[in-house]
């Protein structure tokens, strides 16, 4: 009987440097140095001596530390061409342009697959949709989706030339066709959609035996079925790798097993690929490694209403432009700083394209229509309609939500300071990125001639000591 190993990587986020991460315990987070290229090098080779592996990335890897958006992506292919990844899909990796991002994956050993998305004049698939690889004596067609939001929420130039489906129209016959004409025994989707956007997909799409999936950062310690199709998602910023061994018996699953794998500092670092990041990393070593302060306690992004670690950035922008109310977009993404030292590098790896720092007026009903859209973005009933990351960060409101209610309907009372918001009234705010205050709303729009990372880290350098602090600006009623 055949048997094979899937290996899944997703939202790695260019922390191809070991870096803490946060675990959940009885008694709160707690954090735990995991991840890196040279651990997860040593840990593929251990496996390979007694495993036929087929290694699949789900994307976000080229793209969400400081030092890999400072390079334009470009230090990441020749390590990653080390791993013997098998194929990868994309998000983030169109921060670079559509163009940039087929230019950076021409660097790859391996294809970037995506079947939804296409030449904006041409209707040409940008990508191919899947690869077929021989592995342990079966046939296995992967069909890559790459995330579908490019064009619908993040800033114009990330899609610029392109348009992005959701592949619904595409994946179930290709999978047919797999089947039929290439004869192969497993059908994998490698995705970039979010877990709750692959099952509705797959209770949809017939033929799929099994969905890596990425984008929503979920540490599934078990598969999650959605119909006969296996679903895992591991993770994100390298912390993990999803080990999945399957027997194939008449072209269909008969047994499997599963493990999520922390990748902590109990294995050993390859010493070719740690030299070789070493190599890579010297440029920027000693911007990373300058203590800017001092953390009383962990600042992290591990939770959906509210992160210490975005309080932080925030509670910079504030005091360095003056304006009460301050807006960023929710990312996933960011290690945490535990207690100890805050180093610069640590500090931009939370905001690695470094945005400018705008303001904007808002009426008090754009306001309340801001976080109503945002709500409904984020926890949609329909999860084609989820198109957020965590919930929207701010600094200077208090939002009391009933989070069961329609979309419009979930904000049941809203103060900015201790007064209630009023439709008619004006309120100044300041924000970084587009997706924090969008193009069109409020009125009044400058720039401040800020760079958020940089206000960030002179921040911390003048505070020196700081604590993480939660304020309770979401409260679920």
């Amino acid at each position: 009987m055949p048997e094979i190993t899937l290996v899944q990587i997703n939202d790695s986020h260019a922390y191809l440097y070991e870096h803490p991460e946060a675990f959940a315990t009885g008694r709160g987070t707690v954090y735990r140095t995991a991840g890196g290229y040279a651990r997860i090098a040593s840990l593929l080779a251990r496996w390979r001596a007694d495993a036929e592996i087929l290694f699949l990335d789900c994307g976000d890897t080229l793209h969400g530390t400081w030092p890999a958006v400072e390079s334009g992506g470009v230090i990441l292919p020749p390590l990653l061409n080390r791993l013997g990844i098998a194929a990868m899909t994309g998000h983030w990796e169109f921060a670079y342009g559509p163009a940039g991002f087929q230019e950076r994956s021409r660097a790859l050993d391996y294809p970037v697959l995506a079947c939804n998305v296409y030449d904006e004049r041409s209707g040409a698939p940008l990508f191919p949709p899947y690869r077929i690889f021989e592995v342990g004596g079966c046939r296995v067609g992967v069909i890559g989706v790459a995330c579908n939001i490019v064009d619908k929420t993040m800033p114009a130039r990330f899609s610029e030339g392109a348009f992005f489906t959701l592949g619904l129209e595409v994946i179930a016959p290709l999978a047919a066709r797999l089947r039929r004409d290439e004869k192969v025994d497993l059908v994998v989707l490698l995705s970039h959609l979010g877990l709750p956007q692959d099952l509705k997909l797959l209770g949809m799409t017939p033929g799929i035996d099994v969905c890596l999936s990425g984008h929503t950062h979920n540490r599934l310690f078990a598969p999650v079925r959605a119909g006969n199709t296996l679903v895992i998602q591991s993770g994100s910023h390298g912390s993990f790798l999803g080990r999945l061994d399957l027997q194939i018996e008449g072209g269909r699953i008969s047994g499997y097993r599963h493990e999520l794998v922390e990748v902590g500092p109990d294995i050993a670092p390859d010493p070719g690929m740690a030299e070789a990041v070493c190599e890579v990393m010297r440029p920027y070593e000693e911007e990373r490694t300058a203590v800017q302060g001092e953390a009383q306690g962990g600042f992290d992004r591990f939770a959906m209403w509210e992160s210490t670690a975005d309080n932080l950035l925030l509670a910079a922008i504030r005091a360095k432009t003056g304006v009460p109310l301050v807006f960023s977009n929710a990312w996933r993404y960011g290690a945490p700083i535990p207690a100890g030292p805050i180093t610069r590098g640590a500090l931009r790896d939370w905001v690695p394209m470094n945005p400018p720092v705008s303001a904007v007026t808002l009426s008090g009903t754009q306001l309340r229509g801001l976080i109503e859209q945002n709500l409904e973005r984020t926890f949609a009933a329909d999860p084609f309609q989820q198109m957020g990351g965590y919930v929207k960060r701010a600094l200077g409101l208090r939002a009391y939500v009933k989070i069961e209610n329609p979309p419009g309907a979930r904000l049941q009372a809203l103060f900015v300071g201790d007064a209630p918001v009023r439709d008619d009234a004006r309120y100044e705010a300041s924000f970084l990125t587009e997706q924090a205050v969008p193009p069109g709303v409020g009125e009044g729009r400058r720039p401040l001639g800020l760079k958020a990372a940089d206000v960030l880290c002179d921040y911390v350098a003048a505070q020196r000591s700081l604590r993480p602090e939660l304020h309770g600006t979401y409260v679920l009623i």
